[in-house]
Parts: structure tokens; C-alpha cells; sequence
């Protein structure tokens, strides 16, 4: 989420950003931002007048009592009592904004780097680099799941009637294979320096909400029913998850993180999801990689983990 000073102080600067992802649908969402911010802090004011004016005037009962001025002291008090009304009234108004405003804020989307060439989609995409030459063997390649097949390293259609589409049993040498080339990721990242985590694999809501838009949560996210707990789609969510609403000492950065966990997905509308393979799965296991450090570490850290 960006910070609200920037709506505030470059409000066409967020809209501009906005058009060069093509999503003008979403150009309003800026001004009722400004207008939500502009609301809440009016709340506040208000609300710090009021808890400040109350201090004085249940002092001026006081006095107005031993003055022996009860008529006086009564209206004071009737106002005393006006105000913390409109006080209960402001805590509920300023709540529903902030909620609001929150939503409203998430829905923007970030900042892109200035460097980033624009296009409304891939075929617009720009070739930075090229690594090798492409080539055509002279045999037939082999469909992946075919090749499993062949091993006996994979069974698709008991998954199919224990679990339903996108899922599959792994099988012998294959699934050693698969725990294998975990276990290398996993062996890579720590010589390189990295921190192993196995994060929990279900987060509450609110972390849902701080690393996807509801759309992404809603497309992606399988959610436990009756229970405040999503199963995570990438270990990332629960990693990131960890820091929110703290504030991490600068001398510890950065944090190099590297993470396992089963992925849950549901994929939902996903291209390709009913094509013959593996592709487009429910369930799966990733090794990732976290890097928290100062924002002008970012692109330094992107190109090491890239390479």
C-alpha cells in the first residue's frame, strides 16, 4: 500500500501511475482516498477538541458548584454530557472511515519504476536480454506427464476420484526426486547465507488482506470455514505476514529468509487449468526466497536474486 503523503502531496503522480497500468477504472479511487483522509482527519480534530474541552469544563462544574451556582453548573454539565455523545458518535464515524479508507488505499496500486517500459499487455513486452540461442532438437520432445508415466512416477487419475482436478499422487524414484530437488533449493539458499523458515501454512485475514487484493484473495485463496485462517498460496504471504505492524531495527538489516512450505491455490478461472499435465495445480511445494532490507537496497537485492 503507498503511503497516503503521496496522495496528499502528488495526487496526479498516483493517477498517472494508474494510467501507465491501464487501469483507469480505478482512477476515482484517488480522489475518494483524498476525500476519506480529508474526513478522518477532520474526526480526529474534532474528537481531540472535544476530549480537550471536556478536561476544562468538568473543572468549571466544580468550581461553579462551590459557588453555589447549581442552574450554571447544570448546563455545564448537560454540555459535558452533549459532548461525550457526540464523542461516541465520532469513535464509530471515524472507525467506518478509517475501514474505508483502508480498502480504498489498498486498491491503488503501487508505484512502478520509472525504468519499466509501458504496454497494455505482453505482446508489448521489450527484450532486455537474451541468453543463448534457441534450438530445436531433432527428435520429438516428450510431453512432461509422459515422461512421468513412463518412470511410474506419478498417478493423476486416483487423484482425480480421492481429491478431483488439479491434483496427483507422486510416486517412487520420482518423488525422491521431487523431495531431492527441495532439499537442494533448500541447501543453495542457506550456503548462500540465507535464514531456513518453515512458516505456518494458514494466516488470519488481515495478513490476506496486507499482500493481495481481494480479487487475487478471492481467485486464489481457500479459506477455512468457520475460522478467521486461510491456507497460504506461497510462503510468502506468511513470511511477509511475520513483520506486519512492526517496526524492525535498521542495524539487523537485511533479513535473508528462505522459506518452505506446501502452496494451496484454487486457481480459480486459471488458464490451462483443464489442459492434460500438471500445470495449474490445487496443491504444491516451493522453496522461496525473502529479503527485507532499505528501500534503496531493493535493486541491488532483486539483481542478486534473479542471478
Amino acid at each position: 500500500m503507498i503511503d497516503i503523503n503521496l496522495i496528499r502531496t502528488n495526487p496526479e503522480l498516483v493517477k498517472e501511475n494508474i494510467r501507465k497500468k491501464f487501469q483507469d477504472h480505478k482512477l476515482p479511487l484517488v480522489d475518494q482516498a483524498l476525500e476519506l483522509d480529508s474526513k478522518r482527519r477532520a474526526l480526529i480534530a474534532e474528537g481531540d477538541a472535544l476530549r480537550s474541552a471536556r478536561n476544562t469544563l468538568s473543572k468549571q462544574v466544580g468550581m461553579l458548584m462551590k459557588e453555589g451556582k447549581k442552574d450554571e453548573a447544570e448546563a455545564v454539565k448537560a454540555q459535558v454530557k452533549a459532548d461525550a455523545e457526540r464523542l461516541v458518535a465520532i469513535e464509530k464515524e471515524s472507525e467506518e472511515v478509517e475501514t474505508a479508507l483502508k480498502k480504498t488505499m489498498m486498491a491503488i496500486p503501487n508505484i512502478i519504476s520509472n525504468d519499466v517500459p509501458i504496454g497494455k499487455d505482453d505482446a508489448e513486452n521489450v527484450e532486455l536480454q537474451r541468453f543463448g540461442d534457441p534450438v530445436v532438437p531433432d527428435f520429438e520432445v516428450p510431453y512432461h506427464l509422459d515422461i512421468l508415466e513412463n518412470l511410474d512416477g506419478i498417478d493423476v487419475d486416483s487423484a482425480r476420484r480421492t481429491s478431483g482436478q488439479g491434483f496427483y499422487y507422486l510416486t517412487g524414484d520420482i518423488a525422491r526426486l521431487h523431495s531431492a530437488v527441495l532439499s537442494y533449493a533448500r541447501d543453495f539458499m542457506i550456503d548462500k547465507g540465507f535464514t531456513y523458515v518453515i512458516p505456518p501454512y494458514m494466516i488470519h485475514g488481515d495478513v490476506v488482506s496486507g499482500v493481495m487484493s481481494f480479487d487475487e484473495m478471492e481467485n486464489m485463496m481457500y479459506k477455512i470455514e468457520g475460522e478467521d485462517l486461510y491456507l497460504i498460496g506461497t510462503s510468502e504471504h506468511s513470511m511477509i505476514g511475520r513483520f506486519m505492524g512492526q517496526i524492525i531495527d535498521g542495524k539487523k538489516l537485511p533479513l535473508t529468509l528462505t522459506s518452505y512450505s506446501p502452496c494451496f491455490r484454487k486457481e480459480k478461472g486459471a488458464h490451462g487449468i483443464e489442459e492434460r499435465g500438471i500445470y495449474r495445480i490445487h496443491q504444491f511445494e516451493k522453496q522461496e526466497m525473502i529479503v527485507v532490507c532499505r528501500p534503496e537496497e531493493s535493486e541491488e537485492w532483486y539483481e542478486k536474486l534473479w542471478s
